[in-house]
C-alpha cells in the first residue's frame, strides 16, 4: 500500500512541475515576443496589437502580460537588448520562483 501512495505523490509533483513549466514557458514566450517587437522597431503603444496579429501560440490570457513586459523591455536600449535572450532569462527566473 505504501508503494502506490508514493508513486501517486511522485506523479502529482511531476504534474505540478509540468504545469509550472508550461506557465513559465508561455510567460517566457511573451517576454521574447516583446523583445523581438522592440528590436523590430514596433512602437510601444502598438506592441500588443503587433504581437497578437501574429497569432501567438499561448492562451489569450497571457497577452494581458504584454503591456507589463513592454513597460520594462522598452526601457532597455536596443544595443543592450540585442545581447540578451529575455525568453531564456525569464524562463530561468520563473522556474526558480
Amino acid at each position: 500500500m505504501i508503494l502506490p501512495l508514493s508513486l501517486m505523490l511522485s506523479a502529482t509533483s511531476v504534474a505540478a512541475q509540468s504545469e509550472k513549466e508550461v506557465d513559465c514557458g508561455y510567460q517566457a514566450d511573451v517576454a521574447g515576443a516583446v523583445q523581438q517587437a522592440r528590436l523590430d522597431g514596433v512602437a510601444e503603444r502598438d506592441v500588443r496589437e503587433a504581437i497578437e496579429a501574429g497569432n501567438p501560440s499561448w492562451p489569450d490570457r497571457y497577452s494581458n502580460a504584454i503591456p507589463v513586459f513592454a513597460a520594462q523591455i522598452y526601457q532597455i536600449k536596443k544595443r543592450d537588448l540585442k545581447k540578451i535572450d529575455l525568453r531564456a532569462e525569464w524562463m530561468t527566473t520563473c522556474m526558480t520562483n
